[in-house]
């Protein structure tokens, strides 16, 4: 066993459905968590939802709902569809937990006592759906930089954190520690953009709403959702300022928190801050994947271009659905959703290049030998580049994954996939049938074949795990051995198509 990794999703807002957007990120962690625990690394993943706030009291009261009752509605909704996408996550959390709750008001008072929490107040521009407060410098077009929307002066009593405090410590750390931030784009953006021009004290209480988690020692405040919200990664896994347990002791520094671009103002400065407050280790490292959007901008309700994943998986499958949110979306820029490319993909990745090959390789594996198919080593001069391909895929997907570039890891598995494709072209097996002194030869290459499919079988089941399995049992074998093996033979069972394709005309 490996050392620990632990990786978290942002946790959902549960002001409603989750879309295709906020669903990629949950997928991508997951292809990320899958995947480490493969290389064996000791995995703890972590989602769940963010349920405190204003935005949640307003829709709650609209509809005639307490606040409990609508986040418990909504977070059975996000898990419902998180589970729907087969993610394998080890907890789901909730910000309304007991346990939570208490431990955020130990860490409120903690802070407070300790001078980085002061009583003052608040006069700025606030944008209600995001719950952030801007300066008029900040704004676009007189609305709120992150969502568009109209912004509310607004003025009370609030406590506040000495974020400007932590602002040199912070500065050295992201110097020092040059992969805490990535892409590297993102990390320009807070330095030049957010921690140089200088950090302002940040409202981390407020009165004016009351679903929060109470200041124990100030029943008027409730603690503002991004301290609530963040402190969701250590106070579920045993953080307490009076104890920590060793599930704490053990996890943390997390690993990697995943998070939208949008939000990694929060991650990358506010979140560090707090901890160094807290004389507690930084993540290892915070990544701001782009967004998935439509081909006409971001999904909207009011543009009417929302598309939910459990709707997609309802119609295509789920590992169809991972496979373009994995696959579609680069490293570091906008992937864009299209109904159309999304059929392309499955019918030409999943039903041609990979469904194919398989359906096509056990049947002549079937036909010709009765299903029992054993390395005859009888080699020819294509074979060797062809194995030497099947040989370096494992140390290229592993490059591609440990830089979190998922969509090159892909990328790399449809290449020897096309190999393989390639190969039957090269060596006909539906000629060498025909020549009884050809069979050692013809069974050689089938079983070339059997093992490219098994070692690409292995290698996706991070990201299409059901489509990895019916390949694994079409094989009738569990060596899950991530490269090419010599000396051992298939029993094949029966061809069962992997993907069906779809008929565009009829679309």
């Amino acid at each position: 066993m490996k050392d620990k990794y632990y990786i978290t999703t942002a946790i959902a807002y549960t002001s409603g459905k989750p879309h295709i957007g906020n669903t990629y990120e949950i997928v991508l962690a997951d292809a990320i968590a899958r995947y480490k625990r493969q290389q064996g690394y000791d995995v703890y993943f972590q989602t769940g939802t963010d349920e405190h706030g204003e935005k949640i009291e307003l829709k709650a009261k609209d509809a005639k709902k307490t606040p409990q009752e609508f986040v418990d509605e909504k977070a059975a909704e996000i898990k419902r569809i998180w589970d729907i996408m087969n993610t394998s996550y080890d907890r789901f959390v909730r910000t309304t937990d007991p346990n939570h709750e208490k431990v955020v008001q130990h860490i409120f008072k903690y802070m407070y006592d300790k001078g980085d929490i002061y009583k003052g107040s608040y006069k700025g521009l606030y944008c209600t759906p995001c719950e952030s407060f801007w300066t008029e410098s900040q704004l676009v077009d007189g609305k709120c930089p992150d969502c568009g929307r109209e912004v509310e002066e607004k003025c009370e009593e609030a406590y506040f954190f000495k974020l400007s405090k932590y602002q040199k410590p912070l500065e050295e750390y992201i110097e020092s520690h040059p992969d805490f931030i990535q892409p590297v784009a993102r990390k320009n953006e807070m330095i030049n953009n957010f921690i140089k021009p200088g950090l302002q004290d940040l409202c981390v209480s407020r009165t004016s709403f009351s679903w929060g988690i109470p200041v124990d020692f100030d029943s008027k405040h409730v603690v503002y959702v991004w301290l609530d919200a963040l402190t969701n990664y250590i106070t579920n896994i045993g953080y307490d300022v009076e104890q920590t347990t060793d599930q704490f002791q053990k996890l943390w520094p997390a690993d990697l928190h995943l998070i939208g671009k949008d939000i990694i103002r929060f991650h990358t400065i506010y979140w560090p801050c707090f901890l160094m407050s807290l004389d507690i280790p930084l993540p290892k490292q915070v990544f701001g994947h782009p967004w998935l959007i439509m081909s006409d901008g971001k999904m909207s309700k009011s543009k009417g271009n929302v598309i939910y994943a459990d709707d997609l998986v309802e119609e295509f499958g789920v590992d169809a659905v991972r496979y373009y949110f994995l696959h579609e979306i680069p490293f570091a820029s906008d992937g864009v959703f299209t109904r159309d490319l999304l059929i392309e993909r499955i019918n030409g990745d999943l039903a041609n290049i990979l469904g194919n090959l398989v359906q096509r390789t056990i049947s002549m594996g079937n036909k010709y030998f009765d299903g029992k198919v054993v390395d005859k080593k009888v080699e020819d001069s294509m074979d060797e580049a062809f194995l030497s391909t099947i040989q370096a895929l494992k140390a290229k997907v592993d490059e591609k994954m440990d830089a979190l570039q998922i969509s090159d890891a892909i990328t790399e598995i449809f290449n020897v996939l096309r190999a393989s494709n390639k190969y039957i072209d090269e060596t006909t097996p539906w000629i060498l049938a025909k020549d009884e002194a050809s069979k050692d030869r013809l069974e050689t290459v089938i079983y070339h074949l059997l093992e490219s499919i098994r070692v690409c079988a292995v290698l996706l089941e991070s990201f299409m795990p059901d489509t990895s399995l019916s390949i694994f049992q079409q094989l009738q074998t569990e060596d899950k051995t991530p490269t090419y093996q010599e000396k051992t033979s298939y029993q094949l069972g029966k061809p069962t198509p992997l993907f069906m394709r779809i008929d565009v005309s009829k679309e």
